[in-house]
């Protein structure tokens, strides 16, 4: 029986004589007693490497690999520090980040090794888990004893790199607590046990991987079998190959497996629950039904102020019904904002009332704070509520609507990405005067990105591709799919670009605007034509 109280590390201490369950990996396996032990031989490295007098904190750039599983094992049982590092970032943007996050130690491998290549990372130790140096590290601390560490539920255990309203990445400190909890909370939901296997595709730098996969599987004493990076083609054959009866994803995932071929024998696998987020409504019931799974889907974020869920009975495209002190208020007055009220069609008629920020206001709820970051965190918590900084509008039964974000977010294939480091890139285009970045909506799930552009000259669609693509700490989610170019910016009266303006026009524009389609190399003019196709693809 756990408690409010387990740890990550209770979870896997319980582990440790579990000879019959394990991680799942290509065509490996490591039984959870063997992993425990390799975790506390890794736990002994880490004292070896770091130096007690500064933050416990290292560094992981990897793929879904055993490694990353046996680092987390690792730093929940010595008190050290995990820190996710996303390799879709580049150059300084990368760096800046490990800097930020006071990593010691980053620890990557052979794949991903050439992404530091270049950068100044200070006095931080690099090490690739394929190389011989870590394997003589590992080698000298064969057989190490348990750490002496004990954890508590509020110890630091991660840092999650996210983004905000400044679009300079945020560290939210993520506790023993916070993945614990989540853990022995859906392996309870779903009834999982050690007859289950949890599969993870979803990369574990983000949250959810960890908390509603990673965590479930050890909660439960179930198998976890990962996948190096998710693939559309694979994800029902790895289903089959592992027996996976619980999976997790974030957002497209659902949609891009729904686009591979269907097959006769869809429905037949073990799949019992699909659990995740940002999943379209139409998406989720597709896929239970073609597949024979339950997809249950809620709402939140990597620091836990706001947890929605949808049940039963829940009207398509809302989240779920508001849950007890969690309300939508006016960002400026800081009341409630009135019920939507809506037309025969099912279209918001009072949008511009009934739209406010998603606010906990019984308090913070597992939010434990941005790491070194007090701005970011009192922009968070204010008067003892946290403010998630996600717009919602509610109707008369209190089920909530997705209304976008504030400040400056858009949510891109899974990911939070701000629009100022995009614009700070797309800026230094030498005949680029001045620049703005904003969401439009993406006809499957979550935003894509589109820039306006104020130039100084002529403006050469071509060129500029070809200047995006030399930009190395542009990364692939921050591409633009759509270019504007104007002749001035829509502006408030001190002069803030009116961001919200540009993204409800999308790209039914009076000014040139050029579309980048997913996977391909050039852009085209948006004609009347393709903006009646973009509205209608959007539209179904």
């Amino acid at each position: 029986m756990t408690t409010a109280t387990t740890t990550v590390a209770d979870l896997l201490l319980g582990l440790r004589d579990d000879h019959d369950h394990g991680i799942l990996f290509e065509d490996s396996r490591i039984p959870w007693s063997e992993h425990i032990a390799l975790s506390t031989d890794i736990a002994a490295v880490l004292d070896s490497l770091l130096d007690p007098a500064a933050p416990r904190h290292v560094g992981v750039l990897l793929d879904n690999v055993p490694e990353f599983s046996l680092l987390l094992g690792a730093t929940a049982l010595s008190g050290s520090v995990l820190v996710g590092l996303n390799p879709t970032r580049r150059g300084q943007a990368l760096a800046g980040d490990i800097a930020r996050a006071d990593c010691q130690v980053v620890v990557t491998d052979s794949s991903k090794v050439a992404l530091l290549d270049g950068l100044d990372l200070g006095t931080t130790r690099v090490l690739a888990v394929d190389g011989a140096e870590w394997s003589e590290l590992l080698a000298a601390h064969r057989n190490s004893p348990a750490p002496t560490y004990r954890a508590a539920g509020d110890d630091l255990f991660m840092l999650i790199f996210t983004s905000g309203t400044s679009g300079d990445p945020k560290a939210v400190r993520v506790t023993q607590r916070m993945v614990a909890g989540p853990g022995v909370m859906l392996a309870d939901r779903f009834g999982l046990s050690g007859e289950d296997t949890a599969y993870a595709a979803m990369p574990m730098f983000h949250s959810g991987a960890v908390m509603a996969c990673w965590a479930v599987a050890i909660a439960a004493g179930a198998n976890f079998a990962m996948r190096r990076k998710f693939s559309a083609s694979q994800f029902i054959p790895d289903v089959r190959r592992f027996n996976a009866t619980y999976a997790h994803y974030v957002g497209k995932p659902l949609s891009y497996v729904l686009a591979t071929p269907a097959r006769p024998d869809d429905s037949d696998n073990p799949l019992k629950v699909l659990y995740g987020n940002e999943g379209s409504p139409s998406a989720i019931e597709e896929f239970g039904r073609r597949f024979g799974a339950r997809v249950v889907d809620g709402f939140g974020s990597t620091e836990g102020g706001v947890l929605i869920s949808r049940t039963p009975g829940t009207p398509t495209g809302a989240l779920g019904q508001l849950p007890a002190g969690i309300e939508v208020l006016d960002p400026e007055t800081g009341t409630p904002c009135p019920p939507a009220e809506f037309d025969a069609n099912g279209h918001i008629l009072n949008a511009d009332v009934a739209t406010g920020e998603l606010v906990n206001t019984a308090g913070t709820g597992s939010f434990a704070g941005y790491y070194k970051n007090p701005e970011a965190e009192a922009e968070r918590v204010r008067n003892g509520q946290y403010w998630s900084g996600d717009l919602g509008y509610r109707d008369s039964d209190g089920f909530v609507y997705f209304a976008g974000r504030s400040s400056g977010w858009m949510r891109v294939d899974g990911e939070n990405l701000g629009t100022a480091p995009i614009e700070h890139i797309v800026g230094r285009h030498p005949r680029v005067s001045e620049v703005a970045a904003y969401a439009v909506p993406d006809p499957q799930v979550g935003d894509r990105v589109a820039v306006a552009v104020v130039p100084t000259d002529t403006f050469d669609i071509d060129e500029f591709a070809e200047f995006l693509t030399a930009q190395t700490d542009l990364g692939p989610k921050q591409l633009p799919s759509f270019v504007r170019v104007t002749t001035d910016l829509p502006k408030t009266a001190t002069f803030k670009v009116l961001g919200r303006s540009l993204s409800a026009e999308r790209w039914n524009a009076t000014d040139p605007t050029w579309y980048r389609a997913p996977g391909a190399a050039s852009f085209e003019p948006v004609t009347p034509e393709l903006q009646a196709e973009l509205d209608a693809e959007l539209a179904r």
